[in-house]
């Protein structure tokens, strides 16, 4: 059903972003990339994708804190692959610090790359899939969408928003043939993660394997990391015929976070 869509995946140049992106070229997507990285490892990622799976790929290097450049995103991705299909907003930033400690620059840098943007993003991209009669907007928020932890105002609120943002969007589109979704991970096992659990693992003098249990075991009941895999294959679910009824729905994939 997928073969063919055109998709924008915004922070697909690694982790999560990257794990959707693949998952839907598996299943014959266009896409057009976007994020940050070394313009050789970019290039790659895209021949890799174009080699393995027949698609087309494209990249925009927009900067998620500029609307214009969300727009141009939007607008590359029609003029170079044909229209918008899906629009998946992943691109987000974390910094943690105490609300009374918190670098004002880095609260509204979080809000509009973790929550303005997906605005800007679908704003931009709704009016080709109405035009369709079909489309799919995916937010990436967080199971901080749905709870709180200290320390993370920034990020907490923007996830909370963009779970918000997801609903109104599902309703405005009901009819239109677009849903719009939000997927809400717990702790994810990339790079960027992995090299978290050295750094704890280092700081309190254990072994790489307790500081990796004990990450998971302060949230979630489920002592397993979600993949960027298993959230692409979520996102290709989304995509599919069998969810074409379900809108405005926040799903978690957090090993029972949010279930305590």
């Amino acid at each position: 059903m997928l073969k063919g869509k055109i998709a924008i995946v915004t922070g697909s140049t690694s982790g999560i972003g990257l794990g959707i992106a693949t998952a839907l070229a598996a299943e014959g997507c266009d896409i057009m990339l976007n994020g940050f990285g070394e313009p050789d490892a970019i290039a790659e990622t895209g021949r890799a994708l174009r080699e393995e799976y027949g698609v087309r790929t494209a990249y925009s290097p927009a900067d998620m804190t500029r609307p214009a450049d969300i727009r141009d995103m939007v607008k590359a991705t029609v003029e170079q692959l044909g229209g918008v299909d899906i629009l998946v907003n992943n691109a987000g930033i974390q910094h943690v610090a105490k609300v009374v400690d918190f670098p004002e620059e880095r609260w509204d840098a979080i809000i509009a790359i973790n929550l303005s943007a997906a605005f800007h993003s679908a704003k931009a991209a709704l009016p080709h899939m109405t035009a369709k009669g079909w489309g799919r907007i995916i937010n990436i928020a967080s199971a901080h969408g749905l709870v709180a932890s200290g320390e993370k105002a920034a990020y907490v609120t923007a996830k909370h928003g963009l779970v918000g943002l997801t609903k109104v969007i599902a309703i405005e589109a009901a009819n239109s043939g677009v849903t719009c979704n939000a997927i809400c991970p717990g702790w994810v096992l990339t790079a960027l993660v992995k090299k978290q659990i050295e750094a704890r693992a280092a700081a309190q003098g254990v072994p790489y394997q307790q500081a990796h249990d004990d990450l998971l075991r302060e949230k979630q009941p489920m002592l397993q990391y979600t993949t960027p895999e298993k959230i692409g294959g979520l996102a290709v679910f989304l995509c599919s015929e069998a969810a074409s009824t379900m809108t405005g729905a926040a799903l978690s994939i957090d090993g029972g976070w949010v279930a305590q």
